[in-house]
């Protein structure tokens, strides 16, 4: 089984690099739009992208996901079919909606309540939806052929270039607005670029007819589901304008954004994982194997709330670009939303675990009703908060909604593929974080406050080893990695044993 979860956290790893430098090197727009763009400008693209969010899951119709599903098994056809037809099925009916958008582009800029000076913006958020939608499926099949660096090289490469373009067009060019959706424009037609030999690589002029309707049948289910998955990640930002107004908007993404770090760790993690539990589904140790992933998924998760938590006020404060601090003080108000973002990410990826088994007995028509109750919390709760208690409100709503969906999500996978999840040593987990994190917010010391943070995590560790979370086989296998490092430390200038 270690061999097994090792090999998930070596792909997990080689995600992650991609991810965390791609993710950090957007991140870095962030104080760049902070201290070039006002707040309403700000909210002008929080609000874009998440129509962009929402609209792309109607380009995909969930045909990233049925490829993967029947590429594992190959029950419908041949490599090259399972590829071709999702893959031409996405690019013509993703440039045929982008043409429609072209068309009524005036029209829809009125519509999302933008300046008629700013009609470039939808046409060119109609061919980033285009361009995305046509590199689902490339991207879908290195993540199934294991080719994990070739996916985070392509990633990078187009985050980078995303990143460099912004910064001509905002700072040189001076273009505001227009110039990050022309940023996103350039980036997404790198990236198909780039995928073009996967492309030619596996397409096929075998074309059988049987497969598209169980493509449908499976990839459908995504649409009300995924729809459902953006409002509960994006609608809050519609909803905080017409309640507030754009400048505030501006200011709860710049802090919303602050939970990235925590994204990351889950976004890295579901890249690797969904191939990893298609891969094992019939292992006879799958479930136990499945269910000691969440537990110490979630142990790395729990570490990653109290870290950032703890630590990224500092860093937000801390001024490191000629003088200027990440966010400018005029946004510093939105900082306590910050942990209420990350325990919302955690329960997200617990739910990213848990869809193993809609995926694995192919139940995805629950989906819907699933995300659907997540999406009702988080509007409900976002009208009843917003008002009273402002942006703070809208990252409890989205809180709120991510737990609701995680636990309606357990209930529901037990039915068709029940797994025990060793919820004893999840408890331990969520005991031993919930003091410390306790501690932290009761008791202030502003004299030796980095060393209180410090001695608080090292509190989570004690606290862990104390309720005997650890296994016997597990501290024995970390004082192996460990006597293995120190061994390598102090030998690294001695040839190495190519039969070891």
């Amino acid at each position: 089984m270690f061999e097994k979860i090792k090999r998930l956290g070596t792909d997990t790893a080689i995600y992650g690099i991609s991810t965390i430098l791609g993710r950090f090197l957007t991140f870095l727009l962030t104080p760049l739009y902070a201290n070039i763009l006002p707040p309403s400008d700000v909210g002008i693209i929080a609000t874009m992208y998440a129509y962009i969010a929402f609209l792309n899951v109607m380009y995909s119709y969930g045909m990233d996901s049925a490829y993967m599903k029947y590429t594992s098994t190959l029950e419908l056809g041949n490599a090259k079919q399972t590829f071709t037809i999702p893959f031409l099925s996405l690019t013509l009916t993703s440039v045929l909606i982008s043409i429609l958008l072209f068309w009524q582009a005036e029209t829809l800029t009125g519509v999302i309540n933008l300046s008629s000076s700013l009609k470039s913006v939808t046409v060119y958020a109609a061919l980033i939806l285009c361009l995305d939608a046509i590199s689902l499926v490339p991207f879908a099949s290195l993540r199934m052929e294991r080719k994990a660096k070739q996916f985070a090289a392509i990633k990078l490469v187009t985050i980078v270039v995303n990143v460099c373009c912004n910064v001509v067009f905002l700072i040189m060019y001076r273009m505001g607005v227009e110039g990050v959706f022309l940023s996103g424009v350039v980036s997404s037609a790198l990236a198909v670029v780039l995928l073009l030999p996967t492309i030619l690589r596996q397409l096929t002029l075998s074309l059988p007819s049987r497969v598209l309707a169980p493509l449908l049948r499976f990839g459908l289910p995504y649409v009300p589901a995924g729809l459902a998955t953006m409002m509960i990640q994006v609608i809050d930002r519609p909803i905080l304008e017409a309640l507030t107004d754009k400048a505030t908007v501006g200011i709860y993404q710049a802090n919303y954004r602050l939970g990235i770090f925590m994204m990351l760790i889950v976004s890295m993690y579901d890249f690797a994982w969904r191939p990893f539990f298609l891969s094992h589904a019939r292992d006879t140790e799958a479930k136990e194997l499945f269910a000691r992933v969440l537990t110490y998924f979630v142990l790395l998760m729990a570490a990653v709330f109290l870290v950032l938590s703890f630590f990224l006020e500092n860093i937000v404060k801390w001024p490191v670009f000629w003088g200027r601090s990440i966010l400018p003080e005029a946004y510093w108000s939105g900082l306590d939303i910050v942990p209420v973002v990350l325990l919302a990410y955690v329960f997200l990826g617990i739910s990213n675990n848990m869809v193993a088994g809609i995926y694995i007995e192919k139940k995805t028509q629950h989906l819907p009703a699933i995300t659907f109750i997540g999406a009702a919390v988080n509007v409900a709760a976002n009208l009843a908060l917003i008002p009273i208690i402002g942006i703070m409100g809208a990252a409890l709503a989205t809180l709120m909604s991510y737990a609701a969906m995680a636990t309606v999500l357990y209930f529901t996978v037990q039915k068709y593929y029940a797994v025990k999840y060793e919820f004893e040593r999840l408890a331990k987990i969520v005991v031993a974080a919930a003091i410390v994190f306790g501690l932290y917010l009761l008791v202030e010391l502003d004299s030796f406050e980095l060393v209180w943070k410090v001695a608080l995590l090292i509190l989570f560790v004690v606290i862990m080893h104390w309720m005997k979370f650890f296994q016997s086989s597990e501290l024995k296998r970390l004082a192996m990695i460990f006597r293995r490092g120190t061994t390598n430390r102090k030998g690294s200038d001695l040839p190495v044993d190519i039969g070891a």
